[in-house]
């Protein structure tokens, strides 16, 4: 995993998105217009947190969060999601 030179705030987690499956386990390719948004990723960055709520997650976390939690960044041509920590459901 490469190093981004961004640091959230506050409660704010950067989110790199696993890929979408191209295929289904019967091997049919799916089209672009039917694939699904993934609801799990890698933890790339993460703020400071509050001051009286630490931050749960940390560099590294497989993470599990809603299908439209997040705002969509692109950094040096790779797609991300900023989010809330708040919108993160799981650490997988």
């Amino acid at each position: 995993m490469a190093k981004v030179n961004v640091k959230p705030l506050s409660d704010r987690v950067l989110v790199k998105p696993a890929d979408v499956e191209q295929k289904t386990a019967a091997g049919i390719i799916i089209p672009d217009t039917a694939k699904e948004k993934p609801m799990k990723g890698e933890v790339v960055a993460v703020g400071t947190g509050k001051k009286d709520e630490p931050m749960n997650v940390k560099i590294g976390d497989s993470v599990l969060y809603g299908k439209y939690s997040g705002t969509e960044i692109n950094i040096d041509g790779i797609e991300y999601l900023i989010m809330r920590e708040s919108d993160i459901y799981a650490i997988i």
